[in-house]
């Protein structure tokens, strides 16, 4: 997976302890088969509450937008249908 990313400068915002977690994240993305990158994507989520890190919307759409700049257009759209059922399924709760 391209690096450059952690360039971006619209991250510099971000708390490091977020920063850090996709850090991990991606150098696991890197090393995951194709066909499993959208359960990496679930995992994180999972991970960042068991860290009580929650991402804001807007974080989650610029992370999403980065990171998955690489992704055929079919897996960026399973990726936003998970988002949305994610949403979803975080209000009812």
């Amino acid at each position: 997976m391209e690096q450059s990313w952690k360039n971006d400068p619209r991250l510099k915002t971000m708390e490091p302890r977020k920063l850090d977690l996709l850090i991990l994240f991606s150098n696991r993305l890197a090393k995951t088969p194709k066909g499993q990158l959208l359960g990496e994507f679930v995992n994180l989520n999972i991970e960042a509450q068991n860290k009580g890190l929650q991402f804001t919307d807007q974080e989650t759409a610029l992370i999403t937008e980065i990171l998955t700049e690489s992704l055929p257009d079919s897996d960026r759209k399973k990726l936003d249908t998970l988002r949305l059922l994610s949403k979803k399924l975080s209000r009812q709760n």
